[in-house]
Order: C-alpha cells, then sequence, then structure tokens
C-alpha cells in the first residue's frame, strides 16, 4: 500500500513539475498564447497530446469490456482511427492553418455567416457541458472506484466516492485547463502519454504471463499459444453484417466508422486545438501522423486484454456478469503492488487529459466565437483570456455537479446520452468538409443539413436503434446530407456564380512536411497488416455463434 501511494504521488507530482518548468516563462497574456500556446506546439506534443485528448479511462475499461464480450472486432475504433489522421494530416490541416482559426465555429462562420457561427457554438459547448464532460467526470471516477476500490479504502459508500472522485479530477484538470492553459494541457498530455503507453502495454504482457502460468505454460509465449489455440474465434476482428453494439459490423468499418472518425479527428475542438496551436504545418501533419501509428499499435492495449481476460477467466471459473468489471478484475490480478501506484497514476492521466481538453475548448469557443463575436468585439487580448478562465470556472463547477448524477441513471440512458454528441458531430463534419469541396453554397445550407440531421438521426435513435447498428445510420446520413449540399451548390450557382474562396492570412508557414507520403504508405500498410493478422486469414477463425 505504501508502495503504491509513493509511486501513484511522485509520478503524478512529476508530471506538473515538467508541465510548470516547459510553461513558466510563456506568454499567457495574448489569445494565441493562452487558447493557442502560442501557435508554438511540436509534432511530437501534438501526437501526444492528441492521444491522450482521445484516450480516457473509461476507453481502456470499455473497449477491453466489449472485447471480452465479443472478440476483437471492437479494435476497430483504434485501427480506423489512423486513416482519419492520415486525412487530417493531408487535407483538413493545411486548410485550417491556412485560415489561422482558433476554432471550428469560427471556420465555419467565415465559409457561412455569423448565425451559422452563433448556431454551432452554442449546440457544441451545450452538448459539451451537459454531456461529454460529466459523462468523462462520472465514468472516470467509476472506473477509479472499481479498479482501487475507493469507497472502501475512505470507507464511505459508493455513491460518495465518485462524488468525491468528480471533484478531485475537475479541481487537478482545472488547474492545468484554466490556468496553464492549452500549452500546459499539451505537456502533461505528452508526459502522461508516455505513462499510459508503458502502463497500458504492460498489462498484457503481465496477463499473458498469468494465463500461461494458468494453463500450465512457462512465459508469455506459452500464453499467446494458449490464447489462438483455444480461443482464435475470439481473435477474430470480422463480426457479421448484423452485429449490434458493441460489436462493429464489417461493412461498416471502412465506411460509417470512418465517417465517424473524421467528426473525432478531424472536426472535434479538443482534438483539432492541438493542430491549430503547431508551430507550422510540417509540425502538425508529423503530430498528426505520429497519432496515428500510436493509435495502430493502440489494439494492443485496448483490445487484447480482454479476450486474454475472457480465456483466463474461463480456466478461474470466475463468473464475469458485466463487461465494464472484466478489465479491472484483470488489473487487479495481473499488476505487481509495486506497480499499482503507478498505474493508477497513469488512468488519472487519462482521465485528467479528457476532461481538461474538452473544458479548454469550451473555454474557447465561448471566449472566441461567442464573447468577442456577439458580446464585446472590442474586448482586448487580456479580456478575452481573463473571460476564458473566468468561464472555466464557472462551466468546471456546473460540469461537477452533474457529473455524479449520471450515477442514478439506468445504464440505458447514459448510453443515449453518450449518443446524443452524434446529433452536432456530423452536421460539422458536412458543414466543414462540404464547405470546401462546395464553392457556391448558400449562407443557410449548413443550418438547414442540422436541422435535417437532427430530425433523421433522432428519429433513428427512437424508433431502430435496437434493431440496426448506429454506425449503419451514419454510413447513411453523411453522404445524404453531402449530397444535399451538393443539390443546394447547383442551385445556387446562378445566384452567386463566384466561387468561395480561401484566404491565407499568414499565420504559419505551411511548407508541408517532406515525409508525409512515405509516413502514410507505411501507416496504411501497418493497418492492412493488423487486420490481415486478426482475421481468419491470419490468427481468427470465424466463432460458432457467427450466422455465416
Amino acid at each position: 500500500m505504501i508502495w503504491t501511494l509513493v509511486t501513484f504521488v511522485g509520478f503524478t507530482i512529476l508530471v506538473a513539475v515538467i508541465s510548470w518548468w516547459k510553461t513558466k516563462g510563456d506568454d499567457q497574456t495574448s489569445a494565441d498564447g493562452y487558447f493557442l500556446a502560442g501557435r508554438g506546439l511540436p509534432g511530437f506534443v501534438i501526437a501526444g497530446s492528441l492521444l491522450l485528448t482521445n484516450l480516457s479511462a473509461e476507453q481502456l475499461v470499455g473497449t477491453n469490456g466489449q472485447t471480452w464480450s465479443v472478440g476483437m472486432s471492437p479494435m476497430a475504433f483504434e485501427i480506423v482511427a489512423a486513416p482519419c489522421c492520415i486525412v487530417l494530416a493531408l487535407f483538413a490541416a493545411p486548410k485550417y492553418l491556412k485560415s489561422g482559426i482558433t476554432t471550428i465555429p469560427e471556420l465555419i462562420g467565415l465559409r457561412y455567416d455569423r448565425n451559422t457561427k452563433l448556431w454551432f457554438s452554442i449546440a457544441y459547448i451545450v452538448l459539451y457541458l451537459v454531456v461529454q464532460i460529466p459523462v468523462i467526470l462520472y465514468s472516470g471516477s467509476l472506473v477509479f472506484e472499481n479498479i482501487f476500490n475507493v469507497s472502501g479504502i475512505l470507507g464511505v459508500s459508493k455513491f460518495q466516492a465518485v462524488i468525491i472522485l468528480c471533484i478531485l479530477i475537475s479541481v487537478i484538470g482545472s488547474i492545468y485547463a484554466i490556468f496553464g492553459g492549452l500549452k500546459a494541457v499539451a505537456v502533461s498530455d505528452t508526459v502522461n502519454g508516455v505513462g499510459l503507453l508503458i502502463g497500458g502495454f504492460m498489462i498484457p504482457f503481465f496477463a499473458l504471463a498469468a494465463l500461461s502460468k494458468a494453463s500450465g505454460g512457462s512465459g508469455m509465449i506459452d500464453g499467446f499459444r494458449y490464447l489462438m489455440d483455444n480461443y482464435s474465434d475470439m481473435l477474430n476482428s470480422v463480426a457479421p453484417a448484423d452485429s449490434l453494439p458493441p460489436a462493429v459490423p464489417w461493412p461498416t468499418v471502412f465506411t460509417g466508422l470512418f465517417f465517424l472518425g473524421l467528426q473525432s479527428w478531424c472536426t472535434h475542438q479538443s482534438f483539432i486545438q492541438r493542430v491549430l496551436a503547431a508551430r507550422d504545418l510540417k509540425e502538425a501533419q508529423k503530430g498528426a501522423l505520429y497519432c496515428a501509428f500510436l493509435k495502430i499499435i493502440g489494439f494492443m492495449y485496448l483490445a487484447l486484454p480482454g479476450v486474454i481476460a475472457f480465456a483466463m477467466f474461463e480456466l478461474q471459473g470466475n463468473q464475469v456478469t458485466n463487461m465494464d468489471e472484466a478489465y479491472p478484475q484483470l488489473v487487479a490480478q495481473v499488476v505487481p503492488p509495486v506497480l499499482m501506484g503507478f498505474f493508477a497514476a497513469v488512468m488519472l492521466g487519462a482521465i485528467l487529459s479528457s476532461f481538461n481538453s474538452v473544458l479548454n475548448s469550451v473555454d474557447t469557443m465561448f471566449a472566441m466565437d461567442i464573447y468577442k463575436e456577439f458580446i464585446k468585439p472590442d474586448a482586448s487580448e487580456e479580456q478575452l483570456v481573463k473571460v476564458g478562465k473566468n468561464i472555466g470556472i464557472v462551466f468546471a463547477v456546473l460540469t461537477t455537479i452533474v457529473g455524479p448524477l449520471i450515477y442514478f441513471f439506468p445504464a440505458g440512458l447514459k448510453t443515449f446520452l453518450d449518443s446524443l454528441m452524434m446529433l452536432i458531430a456530423l452536421p460539422v463534419v458536412t458543414a466543414v468538409f462540404g464547405g470546401f469541396f462546395f464553392k457556391h453554397l448558400p449562407a443557410y445550407s449548413a443550418k438547414l443539413i442540422m436541422v435535417i440531421h437532427v430530425i433523421l438521426y433522432g428519429g433513428f435513435l427512437l424508433f431502430l436503434g435496437d434493431s440496426f447498428h448506429y454506425l449503419y445510420a451514419v454510413l447513411v446520413l453523411l453522404p445524404f446530407e453531402l449530397l444535399l449540399m451538393a443539390v443546394m451548390n447547383a442551385s445556387n450557382r446562378k445566384k452567386a456564380p463566384t466561387p468561395w474562396t480561401q484566404k491565407d492570412v499568414g499565420a504559419v508557414d505551411l511548407t508541408p512536411w517532406k515525409y508525409r507520403w512515405v509516413a502514410t504508405a507505411f501507416i496504411v500498410i501497418c493497418v492492412v497488416i493488423v487486420y490481415v493478422v486478426f482475421s481468419p486469414l491470419g490468427i481468427g477463425t470465424w466463432g460458432y455463434s457467427q450466422p455465416w
């Protein structure tokens, strides 16, 4: 217990000291300095921050729980992120940096009009505050409670432990997000990212060694051989076309899931803000492509441990009934006590990263897209930074109050709340990519697409969500909405014959990274190899439950 506490506190303090040291001389009084780290982030920091913004303790527990339940098909969420990062590096980043924007709603305002910018800003902020940040707080606190039994250690109820952990996460995360600005968030993400890779990767190795011992083997290789010989159906990532969540149907992997990934990696404000803060286009592309490779290897700690847990628990006769219990129980069994504190610190870092990244993005959108544009257009940069910090405190308090209340929601409602993000996320993809592709769009087109999408996707959730995988809805809706934009573009060509052109504001150097295509080819090859290995062409086989 003492070593656990020492390693936990030690790594947590190390992250804080490095973040302070790397940001102590930075200018936090200007909008670019506070919201965009002075537009000076190098590629490796961008990659680390992108990775940690995406990853959270909820993913470690949730995705491994999914693979424990249905096999390796949920690893698609990791692998398909790689081609989405390629799109970010080669297409989206050059266009974003050319306009010198601070937020995605700002870009939408430049392409359409001020009212459209306001619509998307408010929608994003409300969904972040009501759905995403409270869910991050609650799920992060629940993960910590499940793995480390905080309620038992403190002698309180489970709900009281959730409240304590929500407050702890909120306070520490707010220190980085509100008082340190984007650079403090990005630096802490990078250090935590290194810790997450070390801590995350040690789980499958320890687990394979434990599986080997339980099955009469003598090492990790024997453990993996036992897995292949007896659970090859669980190692198959190709799920039937009629699969329901948490499985990922094979027709949706590079279609609906790819479209879903575009909104996360190419238009989600908390992701894109790291790229917007790049020193130049070359560093932005390096960061996105480095992150793509890190996402490919992520299946090893985000998906494979779930299958190992399934095999090991069967050997032990361990009756796990809830998939969210699989990873915590595996960790508790295989991680040596001397390393448990380090692993706890890594888990806390992953939770904090998701929280402070989204909170920083909400502050940025409020200050730059609403306060500066509609409340006080003549606000100085110092005033904008002050407003961002003050509203950040308010938002942190509000979301900390809402977070623990999710404890009383049924599990189905929490899933529904998570899915609400798609009500706005896909219309943003359509507005951004459609705005670049179609040069004669009327100003109202993005707002019309948002209304149509909310009606259609909301109807799907209410009436068809139990029968069809939601990725099929994404597969259909994004092309349909882009088709509507193409029709509006063609019909408006006579009224607006002059095509829209994007202006280069000279914010950063737009010289591309000379090795971008080499890196892209390497990433694509890695994606193909991983999918071939975890398929019937490799170590996976069709399960008996497959309807094929």
